[in-house]
């Protein structure tokens, strides 16, 4: 059994184009009581301050949308995670929008910076732009540029202020540590809706995709030898699962950005399940819940609950 699981609640939503990833959190603690199960009662839950507010007033920054309630946002999450990771064998977060996840990883790394972290991001999207090639501005597309520490100039469109500059390094360099993980220590599944300036950066740091149709041709067997390969240098392991990763026509589309033809609960299942029981993995983060968009009432959190309830009997097994 685990020595200790402690989770860690995030309700920001400050990154991302859609307002509502913020009642995720709580749409699963609704899915609890209405089970009865008790799943939060088990173990500590420790909140992350939220600065929400900084959606209520206008942005000045066109292509780092509120880095600067971001920048913020980061260290109480670096913060917190280092203090619960050196202290508990195993974080379960459960998180807003995805672009505070690079808090988490610069938390992990703060806990024991000698370690090399690998990564696992289960995503439609690949997360790995900057402000210097964002389309949109929404900093929910950079959580992984800010743990690869890569600006991607090679593709830059946008020109910066210098505070917005000053800033971007700000998160690249939380902790005093970048990068916070290495291209080759990162694993990828289906990525679907990825902009060419994400696809370049791939291909220049040779970071492969597994996508959904390669899953079902090799098999989640095969998937899994491969990660096992990428991460045996690694001396600990976080799982990101982004609810976009799975196909919103058979879940629903209950999150701010679905994309057809993803994964199904079943194969998450097996993937989390696996991951959760690996002896270096340390920290499952699940995002990205938007109970606001749901056609299907709250399905989008049944179905993630009963991920995240597998991944607690799971770690409990260890």
């Amino acid at each position: 059994m685990a020595k200790a699981i402690t989770y860690i609640i995030n309700d920001s939503e400050i990154s991302a184009g859609t307002r509502g990833t913020s009642l995720g959190p709580g749409a699963l603690r609704v899915v609890d009581d209405t089970l009865k199960n008790y799943l939060f009662s088990k173990y500590p839950i420790h909140y992350i301050k939220t600065l929400n507010y900084y959606l209520d007033s206008p942005t000045p920054y066109k292509f780092a949308k509120r880095i600067d309630g971001l920048v913020k946002l980061y260290k109480f999450i670096a913060d917190s995670v280092c203090k619960e990771r050196q202290e508990k064998e195993f974080l379960i977060i459960m998180a807003g929008d995805h672009g505070s996840a690079g808090g988490t990883l610069a938390g992990l790394k703060m806990a024991n910076p000698s370690n090399r972290i690998g990564v696992l991001w289960i995503d439609a999207h690949a997360d790995m732009h900057s402000p210097y090639t964002t389309p949109s501005g929404n900093m929910h597309g950079m959580p992984l540029a800010t743990a690869l520490n890569k600006d991607n100039l090679e593709c830059q469109r946008n020109e910066l202020s210098e505070d917005v500059i000053q800033m971007w390094n700000k998160l690249k360099n939380m902790g005093g540590i970048a990068p916070k993980v290495l291209p080759q220590d990162l694993g990828c599944i289906a990525f679907r809706d990825m902009e060419e300036e994400e696809i370049k950066l791939m291909e220049r740091e040779n970071i492969p995709n597994i996508t959904v149709d390669e899953l079902r041709k090799i098999g989640i067997d095969k998937v899994i030898e491969r990660l096992e390969e990428k991460y045996k240098d690694c001396d600990e392991i976080y799982v990101s699962f982004d609810v976009d990763s799975m196909d919103p026509d058979i879940v629903s589309h209950g999150t701010g950005t679905p994309v057809e033809h993803g994964i199904t609960p079943e194969e998450a299942s097996v993937l989390l399940k696996h991951f959760a029981k690996h002896p270096k993995v340390k920290c499952i983060e699940f995002v990205e819940i938007n109970p606001c968009l749901d056609e299907k009432i709250n399905r989008m959190a049944e179905v993630t609950y009963k991920l995240i309830k597998e991944v607690v009997e799971t770690v409990e097994q260890k």
